[in-house]
């Protein structure tokens, strides 16, 4: 009677085969590498002319002024063609006013506050 739990099919013990010395490794497969392109050529700035530098007509400028004179121009073109709606006009008065405007209106607000709930109070008889 053999034993019910084995088969056949498995594999013969790690050790039974003959192995390698120890410190040697087979070789590591190699990861595929994609080929080099045929013309590389370096990189060249954006909005450059073809030869990497400034275009013909083009004055060299600072990256840091260039990106700040075009933020520039995109917030004054934005705000020209803006629809003003009703919010956009609200936002545009509070952010004209100074700060005593902006005091006194906070001022009459909790005046008028204090108002209603005094008026409250007269009502309930307290």
């Amino acid at each position: 009677m053999g034993s019910f739990c084995s088969k056949s099919a498995n594999p013969t013990e790690p050790f039974a085969q003959p192995g390698r010395v120890l410190g040697t490794n087979p070789n590591p497969p190699q990861a595929p590498r994609a080929s080099l392109p045929r013309n590389a050529s370096a990189g060249r700035t954006l909005g450059g002319g073809p030869g990497g530098g400034p275009g013909p007509g083009q004055r060299t400028e600072d990256p840091r002024n260039a990106a700040a004179r075009a933020a520039e121009e995109r917030a004054a073109k934005q705000s020209l063609s803006a629809k003003k709606g009703k919010l956009s006009s609200q936002l545009a008065a509070q952010k004209a006013q100074t700060r005593n405007e902006t005091l006194d209106e906070a001022s009459r607000h909790n005046r008028a506050t204090r108002e209603a709930d005094a008026t409250a109070a007269v009502r309930r008889w307290d």
